[in-house]
This record gives C-alpha cells, sequence and structure tokens, in this order.
C-alpha cells in the first residue's frame, strides 16, 4: 500500500540549538519540495508498480520521502548507500526528507522506487519548478542561453579486443547458467558448454603487448601490424565459436517454459546480437583494413547506448556518452534538457529551444546567445521570425564586412560575454556531479541521471534567491 506521509513530528523541538544551524538554503528548499503538484506527479508514476499498489500490501516508503531523498542525493552527488547513510546518521536530513523517528529506507529500496519514476515525468517536474522560479521571480525569462556537453556513461575505454574479450567472457557466463537448465550428455555438453574464457584474455594480452612494444630493431611497420592481425585472427576465431555455442544452446532454451530459463534466454539473445557487431565492426576494420563510421560502432556491450562524440577538446578529444543540450535563462536557471541521440549537428537545436522558451513563457526571449558551433543562416532567421530581437550567433570562418561590423557591436559583445556564463554552469554542474559520470544504467538510466541532476541545481538556484 502507497504512503502519502509519515505522521509529522519537529525534531527541532527537541533539540532547539540544531535549528540554528540549519542552512537557510535548505530550509527554503524545504518549502519549496512541499507543492502538491510536484508530490502529485511523483506519485502517479509510483501507483503504478502494482495493479493493487494504492489499497492493498503493506505500507510502503511514503511518497514525499522518495522525493525529497531522491532531491537529497543528487543535490549533494551522493551514492544510494551514502543517501541512506547521511540521511541515518543527520536529524537536519532526517527532518528535511520527513523521515523523522522512522526507519530509513534501504538504499535498494529507494533504487527500486526510483527506476519507477519515467524519464517522460522529470520534464514535466522541471517545467513546473521553471514556474515557480518565476512566480519567485527569480527569471523572467528575458535572455536564453543555449549549449550543450557530453555526460559519460560509465565505462572503460573501448578497444575491439577489449569488447570482443567482453563478450565472450559475458556469453560464457550465460551459458554456465544455461547449463544447469539443459540436460545433455557428457560428451556432447562438453562441446556446447566449451569455456573458452582463457583463450580469449590470452590473445586480448598478446594484442595489448603487441601494440605496446617499440618498433625494435629488424622489425618493420608491416610485421608488426602482420602480428595484430593474426592475434586478432585468434580472438575473432575464438569469438565466433562462443556465438555459435550461444546459438545452439537458446535453440535448446525455447523449449524450456520456467521463468529462470527464460531470463538466461532473453540475457543471452541480448548480448549475443551485440557481440556479433562487434565482430563485425572488428573484422571490417582490422582484417579488411576498412574504416568505420563512429555511428556503426558499438562502444559497450552493457552500454550499447554510448555514442562516440569528439567536441574538439585538447585535453579530452573523444567522449564516450551522450550528448546533452541544456537551455539557461537569467537567474542560472536551465529551463529545459535533452539527452540527444548519437551526435547530431549542435545547430538543429536551435529550433526545439526556442520554442519551448516560448511555450513555457508566452513570449520569445528578448536575448538568445549560443557559441559559434550553434550559428546557422536558418537559425537566425527563425529567431528573428519568433520575435527574438537580438540574436547573437558568431559567424564561424570567413565573414563579410557587414557580419564583422554587426559582431562588433556593444550589444553583440555584451550578448558574447553573458553566453560564456553557460560555461561555467555546465562546469559547476559537472564538478558536482549532478552532470558527472552516468552511475545509473541503460538510456533511461542515463535520462533519470540528467533529469534529476537539473531538477536537484534549479530547486537550490531558487532556494538560494529567496532566501538571499
Amino acid at each position: 500500500m502507497l504512503r502519502e506521509r509519515y505522521e509529522p513530528i519537529n525534531l527541532f523541538e527537541f533539540v532547539p540549538a540544531l535549528a540554528a544551524t540549519v542552512d537557510p538554503v535548505l530550509t527554503t528548499l524545504d518549502h519549496l519540495l512541499d507543492d502538491d503538484q510536484l508530490f502529485q506527479l511523483v506519485k502517479a508514476d509510483l501507483l503504478k508498480r502494482f495493479p493493487q499498489t494504492s489499497w492493498n500490501g503493506r505500507p510502503s516508503t511514503p511518497v514525499e520521502v522518495i522525493l525529497r531523498m531522491l532531491v537529497v542525493k543528487h543535490l549533494y552527488a551522493f551514492s544510494y548507500a551514502q543517501t541512506e547513510q547521511w540521511v541515518s546518521d543527520s536529524l537536519v536530513l532526517r527532518q528535511f526528507c520527513r523521515i523523522y523517528v522512522q526507519r530509513v529506507p534501504d538504499d535498494t529500496t529507494l533504487i527500486r522506487w526510483a527506476n519507477l519514476i519515467k524519464p517522460e515525468t522529470l520534464p514535466t517536474l522541471l517545467d513546473h519548478i521553471v514556474e515557480l522560479a518565476r512566480q519567485l521571480k527569480v527569471t523572467r525569462g528575458r535572455k536564453l542561453r543555449i549549449d550543450g556537453t557530453v555526460v559519460e556513461t560509465n565505462i572503460h575505454h573501448p578497444t575491439d579486443s577489449t569488447l570482443l574479450g567482453d563478450g565472450v567472457r559475458v556469453l560464457s557466463r550465460g551459458l554456465r547458467k544455461a547449463r544447469e537448465l539443459i540436460s545433455e550428455t557428457t560428451q556432447r555438453a562438453k562441446a556446447l558448454f566449451r569455456d573458452r574464457t582463457i583463450s580469449a584474455k590470452r590473445a586480448v594480452k598478446q594484442i595489448m603487448d603487441t601494440s605496446r612494444q617499440r618498433l625494435k630493431k629488424g622489425l618493420s611497420a608491416e610485421e608488426k601490424t602482420g602480428q595484430m592481425q593474426q592475434a586478432y585472427g585468434r580472438l575473432l576465431e575464438t569469438s565466433r565459436a562462443v556465438v555459435a555455442q550461444t546459438r545452439q544452446v537458446l535453440e535448446k532454451l525455447k523449449r524450456a517454459t520456467d521463468q529462470k530459463a527464460a531470463s538466461v534466454r532473453q540475457s543471452l539473445e541480448e548480448y549475443v546480437s551485440l557481440v556479433e557487431q562487434v565482430i563485425e565492426q572488428t573484422s571490417r576494420r582490422v582484417i579488411q583494413g576498412e574504416s568505420v563510421p563512429a555511428s556503426e560502432k558499438i562502444v559497450s556491450l552493457f552500454e550499447p547506448h554510448s555514442a562516440i562524440i569528439r567536441k574538439g577538446k585538447i585535453s579530452q578529444p573523444t567522449e564516450f556518452g551522450r550528448g546533452v543540450w541544456l537551455d539557461e535563462v537569467e537567474g542560472g536557471i536551465i529551463t529545459r534538457y535533452e539527452v540527444l541521440k548519437g551526435n547530431p549537428p549542435e545547430h538543429e537545436q536551435v529550433w526545439p529551444s526556442l520554442d519551448h522558451h516560448h511555450k513555457q513563457f508566452g513570449k520569445p526571449p528578448h536575448l538568445v546567445v549560443g557559441d559559434r558551433g550553434i550559428h546557422s543562416a536558418a537559425g537566425e532567421a527563425y529567431a528573428t521570425e519568433q520575435g527574438v530581437k537580438r540574436v547573437v550567433l558568431p559567424k564561424p570562418g570567413k565573414r563579410d564586412e557587414e557580419r564583422i561590423a554587426l559582431e562588433k557591436e556593444g550589444w553583440y559583445k555584451r550578448g558574447c560575454n553573458w553566453r560564456a556564463g553557460i560555461e561555467g554552469r555546465i562546469s559547476g554542474l559537472k564538478r558536482s556531479g549532478k552532470l558527472g559520470r552516468c552511475r545509473n544504467r541503460g538510456s533511461s538510466g542515463m535520462e533519470r541521471w540528467v533529469g534529476w541532476g537539473v531538477i536537484s541545481h534549479d530547486l537550490w538556484q531558487i532556494a538560494k534567491a529567496t532566501a538571499a
């Protein structure tokens, strides 16, 4: 049975001195989270856990507690286990999360409830929080700055050899589970469930050793390439053998009807298709010498939605994760975020950013700014058509005299200076952990990670401005 909240208790009445030490911003944030619409949006998702969640079963962790603990988690960049520990140990956080003297939910319980909140719900939560910022006069939405960044997925640096090694290891682990569910003769089972993990590890190590060794005297670049291809050939042969074993086991698992067999079969089907794609891209690149486009590559078997993104950074030329687009208005309020698929051109985001701003505030911004990568003639024309008075999207490359004169105008330079603030905003979000490396699994986990990070940031900005 889903509970809404615990019976209120003011812990500060028992420890009066504690009330004087509470951060006034946290107190203001506490009042912001009393908003009923935020509460009802989260409750609507949690009610879908089971058909009878609203009225049947033992009492659950209250909705109010779940919402506030998730805000605390992302506000302070805690893990789920750290959230449980800190809320348990702190009377201030117990009061803030409305747990009082009750037992703090386990981290695993919080994870289960958090995964019930749909990624599609979080933009609606954010829109309501931006409306709260308008009502409290934290922002008026007169200026809009837009930019993109990359949120990394929690994967190791991908190479073809390590991906193949991961594939052999994961499929072999699945085959061991399947062996317990399939009855085979001893001779047949020896070939069908043969573990090739050690062979794959040796091949991966040989590839790494060969790639590290310097060109020794008497060893040409062609000979070194030949050694690499031989090592890759052995690894590909091992990978294909494991895939063939898996395909045979899947045929046998289809006859099993129990739930455990269905779970093992689903996992094997998911991974075997990914491993086959890794085998294909490795064969094309290493054996055939073909250049494989980034859009056709898999960089992780465990986070296959990860994309290869190059932002032109000197310190980190290539990043592996998802592109994230952010719209920010004055007052430091992020009004919109979007987790992008692949690595699309940045200038395409001008249209949805302006449309969302008009829908949110009922009018276009007076000023819209972006960096050179966002510039396009069509984007500038669209902004002007929508009623934006000042469009600051510097043009890259060669410019005519009229364009140079425009970009030397005082208002244009002030717009460029204000645009630079979003770089600091993104840097702060990354350093604070709100948009740091994603610890959630899957594409929906990435959307939840970014959504809660932006929501907790906006709530803190509103609380800070209101408290001041």
